[in-house]
């Protein structure tokens, strides 16, 4: 190849190399797309988690929501008080009270207490047991599956099946509400994490019933509701419900109650 060839070459190459450089220096001036620098500040405080606990596609979504104005600054279950303080400051506004809460299990029935129907051998999993004959193998029509769905939903190992019965690790939970979201039977809610007193049954059937298929099932007797001084307990569909707001955490309800359901 001759010296002119040659040059030519390297003026072609070097001249595309440049069209393709201006080019992509243009598009990108063009076509950029402006970032939310408190978007960007706020995702960098946000845990990361990813968990949709918040009801956002993920914590850029939450990010995105809360520089827009469209949630709230306290609005990570996962970061609690620490990350929405942060959040806050990011905002420019005050991050207000945020109560602690955890996932609690509405159910006492573990394999020594609740009786069963009918011996289950398959998959475990919660929703398609029940759907089987008589909503599983438990008794109880009310009581927990334990075939651990709400175990695989959850992202920080915080629920565990423990003798039959859905089990959440306090200091482990982190309230996302997956676990919530998944369980057929809705056994589980958020509580407040100093709530010393709660009712570990959720059964709406009459004394006489619950007595047949558990031995530790709510009765609907309203000991509870007449031993409280502060109108925190009120019996409803034949099941105790303590109002976490006025409940004083003074144990009278559950050295009343008979069936030893109130922790």
């Amino acid at each position: 190849m001759s010296m002119t060839g040659i040059i030519l070459a390297a003026v072609i190459v070097g001249g595309t190399g440049l069209f393709i450089g201006i080019f992509l220096g243009l598009a990108d001036k063009q076509f950029a797309v402006e970032v939310d620098e408190k978007e960007e500040q706020i995702l960098g405080v946000l845990p990361g988690n990813n968990c949709g606990g918040c009801g956002y596609p993920g914590c850029s979504g939450l990010a995105a929501a809360i520089s827009k104005g469209e949630a709230p600054v306290n609005a990570c279950p996962v970061g609690g008080a620490p990350v929405a303080a942060k959040v806050a400051d990011i905002m420019g506004v005050e991050a207000g009270e945020q109560v602690h809460e955890v996932a609690f299990v509405k159910c006492a029935g573990t394999c020594e207490k609740a009786k069963q129907t009918y011996e289950y051998t398959g998959i475990h999993d919660c929703i398609m047991v029940n759907m089987m004959q008589n909503g599983g193998p438990k008794s109880c029509a009310f009581g927990c599956l334990g075939e651990g769905s709400c175990v695989q939903a959850c992202p920080f190992d915080a629920i565990h099946v423990v003798d039959g019965v859905a089990v959440v690790d306090k200091d482990a939970c982190k309230a996302c509400g997956k676990c919530i979201a998944v369980c057929p039977r809705h056994l589980i809610e958020l509580v407040p994490y100093e709530q010393k007193h709660l009712v570990q049954c959720s059964s709406r059937d009459k004394g006489k019933d619950v007595m047949s298929v558990c031995s530790v099932g709510c009765i609907g007797c309203k000991m509870c509701e007449k031993v409280c001084e502060f109108d925190a307990v009120k019996v409803v569909d034949n099941i105790a419900h303590i109002d976490p707001s006025k409940c004083t955490n003074c144990g009278k309800c559950a050295e009343k109650c008979p069936k030893k359901i109130i922790l």
